[in-house]
């Protein structure tokens, strides 16, 4: 597996934010915007993984960086869970890792764009039973929630900040909203967020992520 982007604070690091790009990108996606996060966020580590090389059958089987197999999209996505579980547990090591170079898990911010993004809710409330200082949900879904779905008391501790674009035709805004209103009904800290944009980023959505992070970083 490709190693990690990291990119080290201007002072020592004292949280991390790992962050997941989405399918067909590479960890270099997001490098500008944690570049552009740190300016203000002075002793935050970024932790920028590499989602493996490998087959997504919607895309003719062609071979691209992907964080797990999709298999149909209607009426809704079918995803390989094998794989999602696979991209989750690296994750996890990746969180142990910070927890090791003394990060504490109330410090460690999971962020995901689009497939990125929902790897990232499957992670933090669904795999990983500890503390988390937060997630970061920008395009994207939840393809693992249901209305079976239960939080432990750490996972409902864990705040969401969802963040989605008013005209994204490839994830639909209203698959994002769905994720948030299940995250609203087990009583967790979410907060939603639309703009005038389809699925990308823009420079006001990238300055509101980094005051929710500020905030929560106290």
């Amino acid at each position: 597996m490709t190693e990690p982007l990291i990119i080290h604070p201007p002072k020592t690091a004292d949280a991390c934010v790992i962050w997941l790009h989405g399918l067909g990108a590479d960890r270099y996606d997001f490098l500008p915007v944690a570049e552009a996060l740190q300016e203000s966020l002075e002793t935050t580590r970024f932790v920028l993984p590499q989602a493996p090389t490998q087959r997504v059958t919607i895309n003719g089987g062609c071979k691209m960086p992907s964080w797990y197999d999709i298999k149909a999209m209607s009426p809704a996505r079918s995803i390989s869970e094998e794989e999602l579980n696979q991209s989750a547990d690296t994750v996890i090591e990746l969180i142990e890792e910070q927890k090791r170079a003394g990060i504490d898990a109330s410090r460690i911010f999971l962020a995901g764009f689009s497939q990125g993004g929902a790897v990232v809710f499957h992670t933090a409330y669904l795999k990983w039973q500890g503390a988390l200082g937060g997630v970061l949900a920008l395009s994207t879904y939840a393809p693992t929630f249901s209305n079976e779905l239960q939080l432990s008391a750490s996972q409902q501790r864990t705040p969401a900040y969802c963040l989605h674009g008013q005209y994204d035709d490839v994830v639909q805004n209203s698959m994002g909203r769905t994720a948030y209103e299940h995250l609203k009904r087990l009583g967790v800290d979410v907060t939603w967020q639309e703009y005038p944009m389809g699925h990308q980023v823009l420079p006001e959505e990238i300055h509101d992520i980094g005051s929710w992070l500020a905030k929560h970083l106290g």
